[in-house]
């Protein structure tokens, strides 16, 4: 195994271990790592890989294994999956096993309601990190405006403004 495929697996065990309440809360940090910190990909090539995720079927977060093939190929695509998935899937059967032994504790509760905020923080941030990269002009910010507006006033699909924000994004200007 070469160093960049070692690297790709560090990173991504690292989202791994970091992700409370789930991959989102981690996108600001994948964003600098894999874009600033290790040059993998662009803003564009993120925000793009991003938006292949949240379109796909399947658990959004596997855009990491898109990220790894750019990377390194297939071994990188594996590794990405690896790293991102399996600590995070021990902890969590870990923490399951703890968790049910303390039910009924007060301490249970305080953790449980102290996580609550900080796990909707941490989505908020890779929200921002998102719309940072996505927002490029007053173009990007209508359109962002009405699809806010649209999910917020309505039972629309969240799919199918995806679809339609790449239909779009093919006529507006860049």
């Amino acid at each position: 195994m070469n160093d960049t495929n070692w690297t790709v697996l560090g990173v991504f065990s690292l989202l791994s271990v970091l992700a409370v309440g789930g991959g989102t809360a981690v996108l600001p940090e994948m964003k600098a790592l894999t874009v600033t910190s290790h040059q993998w990909l662009t803003d564009d090539q993120f925000r793009n890989i991003y938006g292949l995720g949240q379109i796909a079927p399947g658990p959004n977060m596997l855009m990491v294994i898109v990220i790894g093939y750019h990377v390194a190929g297939l071994p990188g695509a594996a590794l990405a999956f690896a790293g991102f998935f399996g600590p995070a899937s021990v902890l969590a059967f870990a923490a399951s096993r703890v968790w049910n032994r303390f039910e009924g504790s007060p301490w249970r509760l305080s953790v449980q309601r102290g996580l609550a905020p900080l796990a909707v923080g941490l989505m908020a941030a890779g929200t921002i990190a998102i719309a940072r990269t996505a927002i490029t002009g007053p173009a990007t910010i209508a359109l962002a405006a009405a699809v806010f507006g649209i999910l917020y006033f309505t039972r629309t699909n969240p799919a199918l403004l995806i679809l339609a924000g790449g239909v779009a994004g093919l006529f507006l200007p860049h």
